[in-house]
């Protein structure tokens, strides 16, 4: 379920300048800093939607966002949340539009990203893996070349033997697993 989350309050000095060259990186500082309403421990400059933020007039901002996938349930909530940001922030117009040219991929989220994932319990997606083509959907789990098992590392003991409890779970874009080593469940954030 998507719930609307507040979006960032203004913390002293953290408003945007009401013009000069320093504006549009703050704008898109401010953009990129909402959270994700799903996955709230990154942002979605981290998760790597934001594609662009732009000021075509003064007073109007345009944010680009591409969400994880065609039919990702949280785009609304984002779109919401980013233009309740700048409009605190004291924005007069934003437009926040979905792009889907370039497709996003799980290479697009940031190391750091990466790395709240996995504190937070979330193992993330293994990088390389979003822009060699399509990703193939297979029923079965992927074999290495020495016919083992592709395995995903646990987040919790960082032991890589983990087994698919379900395909899908928190949210659409990860799957629940469980660690062989320290039998703990946790999300992978699947691969696109």
């Amino acid at each position: 379920m998507v719930t609307a989350r507040p979006a960032p309050q203004d913390a002293p000095g953290t408003r945007p300048p009401a013009s000069g060259p320093t504006r549009l990186p703050a704008l898109r500082e401010l953009a990129g800093s909402v959270p994700d309403p799903e996955l709230p421990v990154i942002t979605l400059a981290e998760l790597g939607v934001l594609r662009s933020v732009s000021e075509p007039e003064p007073g109007r901002v345009e944010v680009e966002l591409t969400p994880t996938y065609t039919g990702c349930p949280a785009l609304e909530t984002m779109a919401e949340d980013v233009e309740r940001a700048l409009t605190a922030a004291g924005v007069q117009r934003v437009t926040v539009r979905t792009v889907f040219s370039p497709p996003w991929s799980t290479d697009d989220i940031s190391e750091e990203g990466r790395r709240k994932l996995a504190e937070h319990g979330v193992a993330p997606p293994r990088p390389g893996t979003g822009r060699d083509g399509p990703v193939p959907v297979r029923l079965s789990p992927a074999r290495r070349a020495d016919g083992l098992t592709e395995q995903i590392r646990c987040p919790h003991c960082r032991a890589a033997g983990t087994e698919l409890l379900s395909r899908f779970s928190s949210t659409a874009c990860t799957s629940l697993r469980r660690c062989l080593a320290c039998r703990e469940p946790f999300d992978h954030f699947k691969e696109v």
